[in-house]
């Protein structure tokens, strides 16, 4: 399983802070995993979910990787996962 999860340290509502789960392997094993989390599917965006602070925790001990958020870009690129909001120029 190519599950991986950043710390959570972006802000976000409720003055909670979330991190990025996301998979490099595929979004139907993110898609897998984010349900056995419990989390929405509509908290999917583009290539991955925003997790909240309170099931960082849980995320690891079903067996997310805990990675820098320059690693999961790194990662999602060389799957061919990265969808960014704007486009690289060429």
């Amino acid at each position: 399983m190519s599950i991986l999860i950043d710390s959570p340290v972006w802000p976000g509502p409720r003055g909670w802070r979330f991190a990025h789960l996301v998979s490099d392997s595929s979004y139907a094993e993110l898609h897998s995993f984010a349900r056995d989390l419990g989390i929405d599917p509509r908290a999917f965006e583009r290539d991955h979910y925003d997790i909240p602070e309170h099931l960082h925790a849980r995320a690891l001990e079903l067996g997310a990787e805990h990675v820098s958020g320059r690693e999961i870009v790194t990662r999602l690129r060389a799957a061919g996962l990265r969808r960014p909001k704007h486009p690289r120029p060429v």
